[in-house]
This record gives structure tokens, C-alpha cells and sequence, in this order.
């Protein structure tokens, strides 16, 4: 299987590094990993010059449903 294999790679060389690098190797991958989210979005920013007020009350009644 491909997927094994490029694991294995990464293993192989993530062993090869000395310890002392491999939280280098730990934080570029979360770097990559942060680049392909989507970022969130800022609904306040998205109502903000529609005079449109939500309280915590109206998202408390408000029917929970996945989507």
C-alpha cells in the first residue's frame, strides 16, 4: 500500500534525526497541517452592518440539528 510506505518513510526518517530535531519535525508538520484549515469565520463581522442582534438566549432556543 502507498500510505505504508510513505509512512514508513517518515519513520525511517524521523529516526534518522537526532532527537533533539524531531519537535522540529512535530511543528513543521502542524504548520503544514494549519495551512490547509479553513479558517474560521467571524459571523459578527458577516452581520455586523445588518442592525442583526442574537442574543445567548436566541442560540439557546434555537433547534440543534447537524447539517
Amino acid at each position: 500500500m502507498v500510505a505504508t510506505t510513505l509512512e514508513e518513510s517518515l519513520i525511517a526518517k524521523l529516526r534518522a534525526l537526532p532527537p533533539d530535531q524531531h519537535q522540529e519535525v512535530v511543528d513543521f508538520a502542524d504548520f503544514l497541517a494549519s495551512k490547509t484549515r479553513r479558517p474560521l469565520i467571524n459571523m459578527y463581522g458577516l452581520w455586523k452592518d445588518l442592525g442583526v442582534s442574537i442574543s445567548e438566549e436566541d442560540i439557546a432556543q434555537a433547534p440543534q440539528g447537524t447539517a
